[in-house]
């Protein structure tokens, strides 16, 4: 069990150096800033476990099971990962990042809470996502990646960095077995943390709050470490952003599509932090070193997302 558990960390901690590396490559070989390709490749990659799982839910009738998770994990990569990441590395916001990439973030959380929560504020409907919601959500996840490759030139990062080329088929084996060692290694690591876990003696409250939740966003967090030590900061910034626009847009878009989809399980506090984890991110124009994301930004964010744990320990 501890070995299983030390491999499935060796996995993810391997997999996400080698995404990085091929992602990289890749962004310099296509002439794609690595803002991009973090936004596109490595953020749907990262994200494609909740993606089939939400979907298999939604195709035996429990597509509602995705809310909470996309919801959390939202929050989560905002407020923990970034947070963490901004510690480690500051990152400087480009200015695609302020006039299109955040903004993007807050309308598209914005959209989701008022879509999913119709009846609560308008009296109209019930509460949750049906198919033509999700096919609004599906349009506009198509627009934004057909805009985002069409202006997502290299010399709009401010931080591209020339180095060793690969050829283009290494940089594709390097992501294959990156997203494989972060999904397999990830499972790994989450069933046997949660064994061992289980032998201490650790409550299934802790062990919830903890081992799964942190589990289900680990492939983003190993992701965006191993780019901040990489100096990467625009590669992890998209990461987090395409991840949560990707579970809001695809996931629940096509969940949607399948199945309608019931918010019942989700309440207004959730949405206040899931919409807070968004204008945090915004806040990184303002606070601090302008025009970027710094350790006080991040100190701030680690502060958000603790009051929001807090808040689930208590009441769970």
């Amino acid at each position: 069990m501890i070995l299983l558990f030390l491999a499935g960390l060796a996995l993810v901690i391997f997999g996400a150096d080698w995404l990085v590396d091929g992602s990289s490559g890749i962004a310099r070989r296509a002439g794609l800033s690595e803002f991009v390709i973090g936004l596109t490749i490595v953020g749907m990659g990262t994200s494609a476990p909740e993606m089939v799982v939400s979907f298999i839910g939604a195709i035996q009738g429990k597509g509602d099971i995705a809310v909470g998770n996309v919801v959390g994990s939202n929050i989560f990569n905002t407020l923990l990962i970034l947070g963490l990441t901004a510690i480690i590395l500051p990152m400087e916001i480009t200015r695609s990042n302020r006039r299109r990439d955040i903004p993007m973030n807050i309308v598209v959380t914005v959209l989701f809470i008022v879509l999913g929560l119709e009846f609560t504020f308008f009296g109209l409907g019930t509460d949750g996502l049906g198919r033509i919601d999700g096919i609004v959500l599906l349009v506009l996840f198509g627009l934004y990646m057909w805009f985002s490759f069409k202006n997502g030139k290299a010399d709009d990062s401010a931080e591209e960095a020339k180095g060793d080329e690969k050829s283009i088929w290494i940089c594709l084996l390097l992501i294959v077995a990156g997203l494989s060692g972060l999904v397999i290694g990830g499972k790994l690591f989450v069933n046997n943390a949660t064994a061992i876990a289980e032998r201490l003696g650790v409550s299934n409250k802790f062990i919830a709050i903890t081992v799964l939740a942190g589990g289900t966003s680990l492939p983003e967090l190993a992701t965006c470490v191993a780019a901040a030590a990489k100096k990467k900061g625009q590669l992890a910034l998209g990461n987090i952003i395409g991840s949560n626009l990707f579970n809001i847009l695809l996931i629940l878009g096509g969940s949607a599509v399948i199945a309608p989809i019931s918010f019942q399980s989700i309440n207004l506090v959730d949405m206040g932090a899931l919409l807070a984890s968004a204008i945090a991110l915004a806040t990184c124009l303002f606070i601090g070193k302008k025009n970027m994301l710094d350790r006080l930004d991040g100190s701030l964010f680690l502060l958000l997302w603790a009051a929001y744990m807090t808040y689930l320990t208590i009441n769970l």
